[in-house]
């Protein structure tokens, strides 16, 4: 998925379908049609309305979230076009409507829409508009369901792999081995998308590599191990040297000559005995098949005594040629203290045959990994350089939903605003701009909502900052550095200019750069600090203007 290219001779970029040809018009919620046809029948479908799609409550715990979904979004919105396939079901199950209604349906695109937004791969805060959708009122209600439902799932992993990216430290390489726990195939490709844009390196999704470019990743399983008897079984035994100047017509003797000197080594004597054959067997094969990536799953017997000693011979074996043994996969047991083990065995072959780097060999881990057993290997101490991590990951276990809604917050340039009996589920009113005010140390202080008709705030510029809703709760700030956030992303008839879509890459650059911007006590794992998001003045004396006129007043008898 790479940048968006031009077309010839038009102001506007060409823009490809949504990735899943499953998002139609039709993925949504009858209730959008039913309303769309009640607006159309009381002439007010062409209502100039504006809508804000944002979540209440950060995920997992957490105190931030990543935006993931919109270039999805744009996508929908530039290919938005109902087929006369989908008209005439749609009159199968609305038979009860007029013919003119599909008329209209039928003549209905997004060229009259237009959607700001925070570029995908930004941190974002709750209640702050991640988008802002302007449009005839009937049309951007058939665009509500889509939108939840691409920006949903797309944030939540996305914040999801962040977090793990975080714990594990910038210093490991994070694998996502999600695919065959994902919730089906549209699962399985989003989680694969969006853990990359959260800081993961590789997946083991060979159709997500394809699609997205995403590097792949992968190695053997168990099965493989185990469905060898003994070297016997190896047919061709030859290999030829990595630089290609000999050929070593009896690799499988080599690999046997090497763990000879490893069961005799002085350095290394007691440490294990006889290895199993059939697991030898299997890791001779793998290297012969890929000599330049040989990286071997080294517990379906016995770790220490039987796995990582036949590892190594083969990766002696390999490096008599030329070749560089990628490591070991642990995917069992008590992950901290075999990884620990597994380095020593490393360091001190490396020392005993003068192999630089042997010791450093990378180890990875994979085994039902979470945020909460990283965290739990940092504190205990370990030797691993690459986590496979799978279910916990693409599934978001911890975390059903992120809980996205889209509400009406203006139409006919008048103010609207939902009530509820919980102040958190009390929207803010107007057609807003945000911004983000930076601090002295360079990080976030507050993230700002001022009406579009404000002036926006400036550096220098003392700013009072009030809670949507909490009257004592206000600060004044000074911004170093202010940031627009809402970009506009489609112009509509508008003739902003639009922002360009980034590749995948751009978009992970982003989210990762986007992270180090936070404050740290912002991005703890467990109780973080709040982070301040605020109205301008203004905004605050109308919210409660509009909320007091709008709110039924009681009468006690």
């Amino acid at each position: 998925m790479g940048s968006m290219t031009e077309a010839v001779g038009s102001a506007a970029p060409l823009i490809p379908a949504a990735t899943n040809p499953m998002v139609t018009p039709l993925l949504t919620d009858l209730y959008q049609f039913t309303m769309a046809y009640a607006y159309w029948k009381a002439g007010k479908h062409k209502e100039r309305a504006v809508f804000d799609l944002f979540f209440r409550k950060s995920p997992f715990g957490g105190e931030y979230t990543v935006f993931g979904g919109l270039e999805e979004c744009i996508r929908f919105v530039a290919n938005f076009k109902l087929t006369e396939e989908e008209i005439l079901y749609l009159q199968s199950v609305m038979p009860g409507c007029e013919d003119d209604f599909f008329e209209y349906l039928r003549a209905v695109d997004c060229s009259d829409v237009e959607v700001y937004a925070i570029p995908e791969g930004s941190v974002v805060f709750p209640k702050i508009p991640l988008m802002r959708v302007e449009g005839p009122v009937a049309l951007v209600q058939l665009l509500e369901t889509p939108f939840v439902n691409l920006v949903n799932f797309a944030s939540l992993v996305t914040t999801n792999a962040a977090r793990h990216r975080i714990v594990a430290g910038n210093s490991k390489t994070l694998l996502e081995f999600g695919l065959r726990r994902a919730q089906g195939p549209d699962g399985g490709m989003s989680a694969s998308k969006y853990c990359y844009i959260g800081g993961f390196h590789a997946t083991s999704n060979v159709a997500a590599g394809k699609l997205f470019g995403i590097p792949l990743r992968g190695t053997h399983s168990h099965a493989f191990v185990s469905s060898f008897m003994n070297p016997n079984e190896i047919l061709d035994k030859t290999l030829q040297s990595h630089d290609g100047s000999i050929t070593c017509k009896d690799f499988v003797n080599l690999v046997q000559t090497w763990l000879s000197k490893l069961q005799h080594s002085d350095s290394l004597h007691g440490l294990f005995g006889d290895t199993n054959q059939s697991e030898l067997a299997a890791f001779i094969s793998y290297a012969l098949a890929f000599p330049d990536n040989f990286l071997a799953l080294v517990d379906t017997y016995n770790v220490m005594r039987s796995g990582v000693p036949n590892f190594c011979a083969v990766a002696l074996a390999l490096n008599e040629l030329g070749y560089k043994a990628c490591g070991v996969r642990l995917d069992s047991g008590d992950l901290a203290y075999l990884s620990i083990e597994t380095r020593k065995f490393f360091r001190a072959i490396e020392k005993e045959f003068n192999i630089p780097g042997f010791g450093e060999t990378s180890i990875a881990a994979s085994n039902d990994l979470n945020e909460e057993t990283l965290d739990a290997l940092n504190k205990q101490g370990h030797e691993i350089d690459t986590y496979g991590i799978g279910t916990y990951l693409v599934t978001c276990y911890s975390q059903a939903a992120l809980g996205c809604v889209f509400k009406l917050v203006e139409i006919n340039k008048q103010p609207r605003i939902k009530l509820s009996e919980d102040v958190t589920k009390v929207s803010i009113p107007c057609k807003k701009q945000c911004f983000r005010l930076y601090g002295r140390e360079g990080y976030p202080l507050v993230d700002l909502m001022c009406g579009v008709n404000e002036p926006p705030p400036k550096v220098g510029e003392r700013i009072l900052c009030r809670h949507p809703f909490i009257e004592s709760k206000r600060a004044y700030v000074v911004p170093q550095h202010v940031e627009e956030l809402l970009r506009c992303y489609w112009p509509g008839k508008s003739h902003e200019a639009r922002e360009k879509l980034p590749s995948l890459q751009e978009t992970r650059d982003r989210c990762i750069e986007q992270l180090r911007k936070i404050r740290p006590d912002h991005m703890r794992r467990l109780n973080p600090t709040p982070y301040k998001v605020s109205v301008s003045g203004k905004l605050y004396d109308y919210i409660h203007f509009l909320w007091l006129n709008e709110a039924p007043v009681g009468e006690l008898q």
